[in-house]
């Protein structure tokens, strides 16, 4: 009975079918004043989620006394409910433009939350619809940009961080993003990074939004000549600054890569993972059905204090020998869960394989009495030895760890290992601290005496060659960067103070990583590299719609977007796009138009044909 009424709960929302006339005012001609007739009375269908799927009369007037000068006119005005020649409602664009771009619901989701409203609507018409939705947000956005350009300078200006992000190499997403309030300013799909690409779209930025205060950006050639290019055609005295989380990146990768991947190589010659894990699952099916108790066995054997270093024997001692087999399997829980360079997973996989071989000879000395528990002992034993030994392991672990205290020096300088909370970006703008311009002035001296200790820690000559080479590595990244990893403090203009620039660019990389995450979520796809070349660039700009401070200079409150689009066509600036012309220089090797070309049958057929032919020689 409950389902029954919901039922038709539902029908009666649904409104289809129903005609809605309005009542005709009092209208006069507009030429001579005297008094209007219904010429006639058309049908519309239309669908909005205040009033459902309707048909609305409209009635046409025209002057009684037949002014042929005098046009006639609708006696209804559905402007403020309809974009021109559409069926769907201002208010349902906005909400399936909202459900799908910023709660990031699936097709089916927005349908079936639109038909518990009265709107019944294909999924393929949400998609029509979101798309439409990104084309008035981006309207609107540029409509308001006067009043965002005020809200910028009101600030004191306005940090400009670049980056760009894709999925193998495909669908490249440029995002120009204000570092102080978390807006993003323009969103545009690129072919490729190319700093000819780059650098009319910051032009773009700085004419409608005000030349900024400082640029961010990471190490990319073409980034960093784009950067350049726009300071220099503007003739901006602004700092252009490196991410300092990349300049670290890229230097603990120039300087443990080589090595690291040897040691990897070194790994796999000698099969250790494979074996380890033939090892371990082995040894449970050796267990069986009885590995919960053999799992409680290992820990009173793990809660012991045995001095003599014994196995237990039994299903306990296979569990025990299968644990420390394990252990050595879950080297990546020693890392940070940061990736290469900041993690060195092989480096922990050599330190938990020569701790577990130390522990086997112990646990050896005095053989197990049963039979199997010294047999698998013996051969995790094995499968380990071959990591003690001096020429394919010892010597790569050796200079890999002094190269990574190198990098350990530098992140400690850098201070990249925690966040100091004088650091960190603040939430809304607000005048920075003197403890926050005294950590950066920290930071910088402390770069500068570690380049001073290398410098007299640099042999000259002998046999410490990779020590020389790694210290020229870190001192070529720092005579090169050097200059663009300093003058984070921005002075305020009118004498307001001073404000600080993010170090990193991770509020950009998090905002990309958000969006990646949302779009994983939305589309159940671990790999999303067809729906990043698919997605248009204004979806970046739907997350501005979860700062309350842009929505507010935007359209005052979600609940106003509608009202927000009506006005857009009501002033024509709906369809008026000013942004830069896509008319780059296709720099892919095989983009989507192309792919699509290339893919028809036609192609397939003329190439077959033509090879079928017997084509004289030249």
């Amino acid at each position: 009975m409950r389902q029954l009424c919901a039922d038709w709960t539902v029908r009666l929302r649904v409104t289809a079918d129903v005609l809605v006339t309005t009542e005709l005012p009092a209208e006069t001609c507009a030429v001579c004043g005297g008094r209007t007739r219904v010429q006639k009375t058309r049908v519309r269908g239309g669908v909005t989620i205040a009033h459902g799927r309707v048909r609305i009369g409209l009635k046409v007037l025209r002057c009684h006394a037949g002014c042929r000068t005098g046009a006639a006119r609708s006696a209804t005005d559905l402007s403020a409910l309809f974009p021109p020649r559409a069926i769907f409602g201002y208010d349902v664009i906005v909400r399936v433009g909202l459900e799908r771009f910023v709660h990031y619901r699936q097709r089916h989701e927005i349908r079936t939350a639109l038909a518990a409203e009265g709107v019944e609507i294909s999924e393929g018409q949400v998609s029509l619809l979101g798309r439409q939705f990104l084309v008035y947000l981006e309207a609107l956005h540029r409509a308001r940009a006067p009043e965002l350009r005020a809200a910028l300078a009101a600030d004191g200006g306005w940090p400009m961080h670049i980056d760009a992000t894709g999925e193998d190499g495909r669908g490249t997403l440029l995002v120009v993003y204000a570092g102080w309030r978390g807006w993003v300013l323009g969103a545009w799909k690129v072919p490729t990074e190319r700093a000819d690409v780059i650098a009319p779209r910051l032009r773009h930025m700085a004419d409608r939004f005000g030349s900024p205060c400082a640029i961010m950006r990471d190490l990319g050639r073409a980034v960093t000549e784009a950067a350049a290019a726009f300071v220099a055609d503007r003739k901006l005295a602004i700092p252009i600054l490196a991410c300092h989380m990349h300049f670290l990146r890229d230097v603990g990768k120039d300087l443990m890569r080589k090595a690291h991947d040897e040691l990897r190589g070194r790994f796999r010659y000698f099969k250790v993972l494979p074996k380890l894990r033939a090892l371990a699952r082995g040894l449970g099916r050796k267990v069986g059905l009885e590995l919960p108790q053999a799992r409680e066995g290992v820990e009173q054997w793990l809660a012991k204090d045995d001095p003599r270093h014994r196995l237990p024997d039994g299903k306990q001692g296979i569990a025990a020998v299968r644990a420390l087999a394990q252990w050595v399997l879950d080297f990546p829980h020693d890392g940070l869960d940061q990736g290469f360079p900041f993690d060195v997973p092989m480096l922990d996989l050599y330190d938990r394989s020569m701790a577990v071989l130390a522990a086997l000879d112990a646990f050896l000395r005095t053989a197990p009495s049963d039979a199997k528990v010294r047999s698998a002992a013996e051969r995790l034993h094995r499968i380990l030895r071959p990591v003690d030994c001096e020429v394919p392991f010892e010597r790569l672990v050796h200079g890999l760890r002094e190269r990574h205290a190198l990098f350990r020096e530098l992140r400690d300088a850098l201070r990249l290992g925690v966040k100091p909370a004088h650091l960190t970006r603040p939430t809304r703008p607000t005048a920075t601290t003197d403890e926050a311009i005294v950590d950066i002035e920290q930071v910088r001296d402390a770069i500068n005496t570690l380049t001073t200790s290398l410098r007299k820690r640099r042999p000259a000559r002998g046999p410490a060659q990779d020590t020389r080479r790694g210290i020229d590595i870190v001192l070529k990244h720092l005579d090169r960067h050097g200059h663009s990893l300093w003058g984070h403090a921005i002075r305020l203009p009118d004498d307001r103070g001073t404000r600080l620039v993010a170090r990193t660019n991770n509020d950009l990389e998090r905002f990309f990583r958000g969006l990646k995450q949302d779009e994983r979520r939305r589309s159940g796809r671990r790999i999303l590299t067809n729906d990043l070349e698919t997605l248009p660039p204004a979806a970046a700009l739907a997350r501005n719609l979860m700062h309350s401070d842009y929505v507010e200079l935007l359209c005052g409150a979600l609940t106003s977007l509608p009202a927000a689009f009506a006005d857009l066509d009501a002033r024509g600036l709906a369809t008026v796009d000013d942004r830069v012309p896509d008319d780059d220089i296709v720099s892919r090797s095989l983009p989507l138009p192309d792919r699509d070309l290339v893919r028809t049958n036609e192609m397939a057929v003329r190439i077959y044909n033509a090879a079928d032919s017997r084509a004289p020689r030249r």
